[in-house]
């Protein structure tokens, strides 16, 4: 029988079984969660189920729902940071108040997935206490970019109308949730989902910061064959294995503009004649994103190689 890994904890495996792998077999096993153990080849082979493998697993005991994984199944990705395989696709929550939003992290994620090919919806909450109109002007400037943005509100889910839009987002897909703590990733995954209650957190009133409520990773089937992956909340992201030169290519809006510069190899940021920086003055690029890339060119630039 196939299903996949939802959580893994002290070398016990859960692996869910959908309703569509249950029709498949004509009844003979019932859809749910079952306990199993990893065989002996496994640790021969060195190789470790993934909470987000897909695996074969044969059935020990149906009426407690236990049983033995026996094949690992091909991944088409693997995240190191969290530790997840087979995922497809990031949804990273930022707030759009309480706390502000940090672009420079933000960036930071959007170049790790980058780097491991995994594309990323960016997630904007808190619409309902944005009386300013933030939220629009920070899903312009990313959606210029060439990212799926969206806006919502884990407080008044229905009310805001974005569920049904979400919700075609993640369909048929296996989505890791990920962003700062207090940023409301936990109280939109109980949104999305009825099935697992997740603990919230609140906001410190002195330094705008979340409390850490995810203590582990864990994939939350929310329909068949679509699952969310709640992970613990980070407030810093180091640029690994990435040098300076090919910083550039993890900000797409660049491309376009590389064209115009007289050098090669250019920095885009001490150079007399550049593209980027014409499309800066221009306001074809933002300025928020163009000053976040100098930052993160200075911190590659100066990190030592051993």
């Amino acid at each position: 029988m196939r299903g996949k890994i939802v959580k893994g904890i002290a070398g016990f495996y859960y692996v869910h079984v959908s309703s569509r792998a249950e029709s498949s077999l004509a009844g003979m096993q019932s859809a749910g969660i079952y306990e199993c153990k990893a065989k002996g080849i496994f640790r021969k082979d060195n190789k470790k189920p993934l909470v987000g493998d897909d695996v074969e697993m044969e059935v020990l005991d149906e009426e407690k729902k236990l049983g033995n994984i026996t094949a690992i199944l091909p991944r088409h990705s693997e995240l190191i940071r969290p530790a997840v395989a087979n995922v497809d696709q990031a949804l990273v929550v930022f707030s759009i108040v309480k706390p502000q939003p940090n672009f420079n992290l933000l960036d930071r994620f959007l170049i790790m997935m980058g780097q491991q090919g995994i594309p990323c919806i960016i997630c904007f909450n808190k619409l309902d206490i944005d009386k300013e109109g933030l939220g629009r002007q920070y899903e312009e400037i990313y959606r210029g970019c060439g990212y799926k943005t969206i806006q919502i509100s884990a407080r008044e889910w229905e009310k805001m109308g974005v569920a049904d839009e979400l919700l075609a987002l993640l369909k048929d897909k296996t989505t890791t949730v990920a962003g700062p703590s207090g940023v409301g990733k936990s109280s939109l995954i109980n949104c999305l989902q009825s099935n697992i209650v997740m603990e919230t957190g609140s906001i410190s009133e002195k330094i705008e910061r979340g409390k850490h409520t995810t203590r582990h990773s864990e994939l939350i089937a929310i329909g068949d064959n679509t699952y969310i992956l709640d992970t613990p909340g980070f407030s810093s992201l180091g640029l690994f294995d990435l040098e300076k030169e090919d910083l550039a290519a993890y900000y797409p809006e660049f491309a376009e503009h590389e064209k115009y510069c007289r050098f090669g190899g250019c920095s885009h940021i001490t150079e007399p004649v550049c593209g980027i920086k014409d499309a800066l003055a221009s306001g074809e690029i933002s300025k928020l994103r163009y000053e976040n890339y100098c930052l993160l060119y200075e911190e590659l630039k100066g990190k030592k190689k051993y």
